[in-house]
């Protein structure tokens, strides 16, 4: 094995002051800092114990008042919040190395822009702030190339090579007409749009089979992801038995026990997290993982990089990088292979990434007592939205220890109504260039009004085709056309009054 990495270096005490003063102004509230009134339970969206009432552009960053009542936590959440912040760097020692050999981002805020979900773009470039874009590959079946990995990489550490170059991704965002000419009854009219993606052949640096296609998914909202780890899964099960009893058309597979999500404690759960439900538990979700495959920096529990043997065949027969490195093919393809590879995340610098992620709060609802609001409330319910996107959820004890490194170590959030407007299921939505497989998970609405102020963008649905709420409404087709129908035969006015209900939670 090539010592290609160095383990990493403790903190030392400048850096953490120097940090911790950094950090100390951003995230004061200007409404009060978290005090409130006596409001109604709807206000509070992730509950008592996680909802923060900042609506400043820092509203998606507040920690959870369980965070905030914690010394010793409100400290591990401010060094967790860094490794969300900062770039990864490739330097062998030091807080944050270990980045590559090939990488998605730098940095997870690059695809988080304000910590919610990323932006609409007209390219694909790594390094454009805000660009949340991953692409998805796949075969004539909808099954992932294996020659790349499920996030494909476009960036690299010289020598090598990423296995994606990105000048070659090509971005085209196209008009559709929908079966009503893209016009209300009432004779007001709307806009869609949706991208097309290609690569140039020329742009792979590993070999590809004679068919694929391309497709983006972008990067979600984090604040809250705790909270939702909070429901139990006989609740989730609970929900999915309810829909389907009601003649819903549900990813049946996902929800079988054999094809639960194995957690590396032993558990299996059902999934919870990402647009396919490939993740069940926080402690293997998203944020989780990206700490790992989407900077290639690795820890106690991977130590191995996210690449393929496709990759490693390919980057260890190459003579430009067997010369630079002065290594031979068998070392160069071992190295990358590696199961062994020397942690670069320590341990510590992990629990506290994870006390961050599990300690996000959830902005609270807005205006619920407005007249208009009321109205979209009632316009909301009343033609079908809540059928998936259910308002309201009660986490249990929320006991489950997660593995070794985080066993009682990350925030709880025992019995605590939340409003995440979510079923946490997969319908099919039958869109035009459709999410691969066509299955994607019910997205939560909590939070989302503050979007535009918190990412500087208000773009919808999975690849941001949608431009605002009105433009992701009526892309809804499969079990989310009935409402669709009812909210287009509503009045100017109603439509209106729905919309901006959905900002107000």
């Amino acid at each position: 094995m090539i010592n290609m990495k160095k383990s990493n270096l403790f903190y030392t005490g400048l850096f953490l002051s120097a940090l911790l003063l950094s950090c100390s102004d951003d995230n004061k509230d200007e409404n009060g800092g978290g005090k409130t009134d006596d409001l109604a339970e709807e206000y509070y969206s992730g509950g008592k114990l996680g909802t923060t009432f900042s609506t400043t552009t820092f509203a998606y960053e507040q920690p959870t008042p369980v965070v905030d009542e914690d010394p010793e936590m409100s400290l591990q959440f401010k060094y967790g919040e860094a490794f969300f912040e900062k770039e990864f760097t490739s330097n062998t020692s030091g807080v944050r190395h270990g980045l590559g050999p090939a990488f998605v981002r730098s940095s997870c805020i690059t695809c988080h822009p304000g910590y919610g979900h990323g932006k609409r773009m007209d390219r694909y470039r790594a390094k454009d702030h805000g660009n949340g874009y991953l692409l998805v590959v796949t075969d004539e079946n909808d099954n992932f190339v294996p020659q790349l990995t499920g996030m494909p990489q476009t960036q690299a550490i010289a020598p090598f090579l990423p296995p994606i170059d990105e000048s070659g991704i090509k971005i085209e965002w196209k008009e559709y007409t929908d079966e009503f000419g893209n016009k209300f009854p009432d004779g007001e009219t709307y806009s869609l749009i949706y991208p097309e993606v290609t690569i140039d052949r020329s742009a792979f640096n590993v070999p590809m089979p004679d068919f694929y296609k391309v497709r983006l998914e972008a990067t979600i909202g984090i604040y809250g992801t705790g909270l939702l780890d909070a429901i139990p899964d006989d609740s989730l099960l609970a929900q999915y038995e309810k829909e389907k009893k009601l003649g819903y058309k549900l990813n049946d597979a996902k929800y079988q026990p054999e094809n639960f999500i194995k957690e590396a404690d032993g558990t299996s759960h059902p999934g919870r997290y990402t647009y396919g439900l490939t993740r069940g538990t926080l402690q293997n979700g998203p944020g989780s993982n990206a700490i790992w495959n989407i900077t290639n920096v690795t820890r106690s529990d991977r130590r191995y990089h996210y690449v393929t043997e496709a990759y490693a065949v390919a980057m260890s027969q190459n003579k430009d990088i067997q010369k630079s490195l002065g290594k031979t093919e068998k070392e160069i393809y071992d190295y990358l292979m590696s199961k062994e590879l020397t942690p670069e995340l320590s341990d510590e610098d992990y629990i506290n990434f994870m006390v961050w992620h599990r300690g996000l709060a959830v902005p609270a609802a807005r205006d619920l007592d407005n007249d208009q609001v009321k109205r979209g409330k009632e316009m909301f319910y009343s033609i079908g939205c809540t059928s998936c996107h259910r308002p309201t959820w009660t986490t249990g004890a929320d006991d489950y220890k997660g593995d070794d490194k985080v066993k009682g170590k990350l925030p709880r959030y025992p019995h605590q109504k939340i409003w995440p407007y979510t079923d946490l299921l997969q319908h099919r939505l039958e869109m035009v260039n459709n999410i691969r497989t066509g299955w994607c998970r019910t997205t939560p609405l909590w939070g989302r009004g503050l979007s535009e102020k918190c990412t500087g963008a208000g773009d919808h649905l999975h690849d941001m085709r949608a431009r605002n709420y009105n433009e992701a409404i009526m892309w809804h087709g499969g079990d989310g056309k009935y409402a669709r129908e009812k909210y287009r035969n509503l009045s100017k006015e109603d439509r209106a009054a729905l919309i901006k209900f959905l900002e107000s939670i």
